[in-house]
């Protein structure tokens, strides 16, 4: 039931006034907090600062899920992205003093999937922005009219629950879209 309400409410800032780029900014904030091992300090670090931002929050949140379980698709590539940038020759006096300084070896930042995960999360933070936000403009100028009319979205809204739905949705977000 969890993971139904943030689809739900992604359903519904789709076919809303919701901005497209609210919506664009919570995918990539879940691909940035999906990457890195939750658990960490950084990681709950970036998961608190991320609420400082405008976005789509069920987004981010339903990205995180998805990513957090299927780690078998992303995780080799981002240990190897990790291993990549942690054996970076010029950068390993900067390392050890990392590591050596307090509180910093909470992060995790010497493992390679943390490492791995942020480096590919800030590398792609604006690409998949870039790409949902078209994404999200291309739905709502051509699939969501034709959806719409089809025959059995429109049986469907006929139905007495879907209809007292709907209604509840029109009084809470004024939105006439549903």
């Amino acid at each position: 039931m969890n993971m139904i309400k943030p689809i739900v409410k992604l359903a519904v800032a789709l076919n809303g006034n919701l901005r497209k780029e609210q919506i664009a900014a919570g995918f990539s904030w879940g691909l940035l907090l999906g990457l890195i091992p939750a658990g960490n300090v950084f990681w709950i670090l970036l998961f608190v600062i991320s609420f400082f931002f405008r976005h789509h929050h069920p987004s981010k949140m339903l990205v995180i899920a998805v990513l957090k379980l299927i780690p078998m698709i992303h995780a080799p590539l981002v240990d190897l992205v990790g291993w990549e940038v942690l054996h970076i020759e010029a950068l390993q006096d900067f390392y050890t003093t990392l590591y050596n300084m307090p509180f910093v070896p909470l992060t995790n930042f010497n493992n390679t999937l943390v490492a791995g995960g942020i480096v590919s999360g800030v590398v792609l933070w604006l690409p998949v922005f870039f790409l949902v936000s078209f994404l999200i403009s291309l739905y709502r100028k051509t699939l969501s009219p034709k959806i719409r009319e089809l025959k059995i979205v429109k049986s469907i809204k006929q139905l007495p629950i879907i209809t007292k739905a709907s209604k509840l949705i029109l009084k809470i977000t004024g939105d006439s879209n549903y």
